[in-house]
């Protein structure tokens, strides 16, 4: 015989999963989810250094520049994010890509690309992101990174140079944040790109000269 109460307890068991994750989803997607905001990559027209292959490594950070976040730094140097925005990939990772399509876009370099591309470069870029906020209460986009050439035949620093830029954000939220640190990168970017393609790069030794005079097998 059918007991009603035991097959509404069943019922209420195999339910309880199902309402629980009905209840964590609606409390995950309870708020709008953040705007994503991109970083420009310019365009320019830099002579110099024709001919060189140049590796771009991700820049070095802090940890508090190693995320998404976009930052807030106050006088005292305490830090804060900006709510409702965020930047479409971990920011190192980010300006190494918009770095590397600066150069593409802007210079006359022979190639560009990451160090796990695996290709054969003359010299690799080494850099530290320093600072990329929003300075409060002056509301300045701060932009500044160290760069250093290495010769990626011998690991010798070639050059090394820190590359600033502000520029007045005209409120701390995120789009006005985003708009503002995008135009200091700018400037900073395509000041790197300058640098490098003026400066005496060394090259890799041809492996086809490599042969010549008394080393040359004889025909």
């Amino acid at each position: 015989m059918l007991n009603p109460l035991n097959d509404r307890a069943c019922l209420l068991r195999r339910l309880a999963p199902v309402a629980v994750m009905a209840a964590l989803t609606g409390a995950c997607s309870s708020g709008p989810a953040p705007a994503t905001y991109d970083l420009s990559a310019p365009t320019s027209r830099i002579r110099g250094a024709s001919g060189v292959q140049v590796l771009v490594a991700e820049p070095a950070a802090l940890q508090t520049l190693a995320t998404q976040q976009i930052l807030v730094k106050d006088a005292s140097g305490s830090v804060s994010f900006i709510g409702g925005g965020q930047w479409a990939d971990n920011l190192p990772r980010l300006i190494q890509t918009r770095l590397i399509n600066t150069f593409e876009n802007s210079s006359q370099l022979r190639g560009v690309s990451r160090p796990s591309s695996g290709a054969v470069a003359d010299v690799q870029l080494v850099s530290e992101l320093r600072r990329f906020e929003i300075a409060t209460p002056d509301n300045q986009a701060v932009a500044e990174i160290s760069v250093k050439i290495v010769s990626d035949r011998d690991g010798r620093i070639v050059n090394g140079r820190i590359f600033r830029a502000s520029v007045p954000a005209s409120a701390v939220d995120a789009p006005n944040a985003a708009r503002a640190l995008d135009e200091a990168l700018t400037v900073v970017m395509l000041d790197i790109v300058r640098w490098v393609s003026g400066s005496h790069l060394p090259r890799r030794e041809d492996p086809g000269t490599a042969a010549t005079g008394e080393n040359r097998a004889p025909a």
